[in-house]
C-alpha cells in the first residue's frame, strides 16, 4: 500500500529524491555504470536523511561551490581539442570531461565578472 505523501512530508522526500536522481545522473555522466550510479544516488539520499534527519537546514541561493582539486587541473590540462585524452587519463567519459570544462568555466567566469544587474 502507498501513501500519498503531502505538504512537508512531500517537500522532504522530494528534496530527497532530486538528491540521489541527482547524483546517479552525474555519475552517469562520467562514464560510471547506471546500476551503480542509481545505488549511490540512493545511498547519498540515505546519508543525508540518517546524518541531517530532523535538522532545521537552509541551502543558501546562488552558492557558488568550491571547484574541486582535481576538476580544475583538468581544465588547466584542456587545449580545447584533448577531450578524449583527458577522459582516458582521468577515467572519465568523453562527455565528461565536456561538460566539466563548462561547469568549470562558468563558474570561473562567474567568480570573475562582476553582476551587471545586482538585486
Amino acid at each position: 500500500m502507498t501513501t500519498k505523501k503531502t505538504g512537508m512530508d512531500a517537500l522532504r522526500s522530494e528534496l530527497l529524491d532530486d538528491v540521489a536522481a541527482h547524483a546517479k545522473h552525474i555519475l552517469a555522466d562520467h562514464g560510471v555504470g547506471t546500476d551503480v550510479a542509481d545505488q549511490c544516488g540512493v545511498a547519498l539520499a540515505e546519508f543525508l536523511a540518517d546524518h541531517w534527519g530532523g535538522q532545521l537546514i537552509n541551502f543558501p541561493m546562488n552558492f557558488l561551490y568550491k571547484l574541486a582539486q582535481r576538476d580544475l587541473v583538468i581544465y588547466d590540462e584542456f587545449n580545447g581539442r584533448n577531450h578524449a585524452v583527458l577522459a582516458s587519463k582521468y577515467n572519465m567519459s568523453v562527455r565528461g570531461i565536456y561538460k566539466l570544462v563548462a561547469r568549470v568555466k562558468k563558474r570561473i567566469v562567474a567568480e570573475k565578472q562582476p553582476d551587471l544587474f545586482p538585486d
